[in-house]
């Protein structure tokens, strides 16, 4: 049968609360004094953060451009859901960051393209850890 070796290699691709960026002191900081660059279609928005388990994230879709709701729902899960498949890339730093992912186009893309830009956004965040460490 499945021998317990291989599902030690297994990573989880859990997003928890734990995990979300939610407290109203934490975001004024993360926008007052955070770090930013643009990665089309995203704003990523970064500082180190003072301490926690695990890296926090905010995602963000604009009220003034996408008036809906559900349109802007639909593109926060699919930000979360490519974050979530690749964030593992970014688990293994020894410091703790504070992320917002601020989505800038005027339409709404589909997952694949958004998943790449996630990937590259997370591997230049990891990097930036890697420098500040």
């Amino acid at each position: 049968m499945y021998q317990m070796e291989e599902f030690d290699n297994i990573v989880k691709h859990t997003f928890k609360k734990s995990e979300r960026l939610s407290s109203q002191k934490d975001i004024k900081e993360l926008f007052a004094n955070g770090s930013s660059f643009y990665l089309y279609p995203f704003k990523v928005v970064y500082s180190l953060a003072g301490s926690g388990a695990s890296h926090k994230v905010l995602f963000s879709v604009p009220k003034r451009v996408f008036k809906r709701a559900v349109d802007r729902n639909l593109l926060k899960r699919r930000m979360r859901e490519a974050y979530r498949l690749h964030k593992h890339q970014l688990q293994i730093q020894p410091q703790i960051l504070n992320i917002a992912y601020i989505y800038t186009p005027k339409k709404i893309l589909r997952f694949k393209a958004l998943e790449e830009p996630m990937v590259q956004s997370i591997n230049r965040l990891a990097k930036y850890v890697d420098k500040s460490s």
